[in-house]
């Protein structure tokens, strides 16, 4: 049965398991009412504007 010819350490293997876990910027888009930025599929916290129309007073 083959066996590894060289010890992997510790840390080579956790680098293998949390590749995945990366951090990511979170994704920002303009509001089309008063060009701040906010989270997409949101109402915008400034103005209450989403998709063009006042939800929030």
């Amino acid at each position: 049965m083959p066996l590894p010819k060289q010890r992997h350490n510790s840390s080579r293997g956790k680098r293998r398991r949390n590749g995945h876990k990366k951090l990511e910027a979170k994704k920002l888009v303009t509001c089309s009412n008063c060009a701040k930025e906010i989270l997409p599929h949101r109402v915008c916290p400034n103005c209450g504007f989403y998709k063009g129309k006042k939800v929030v007073e």
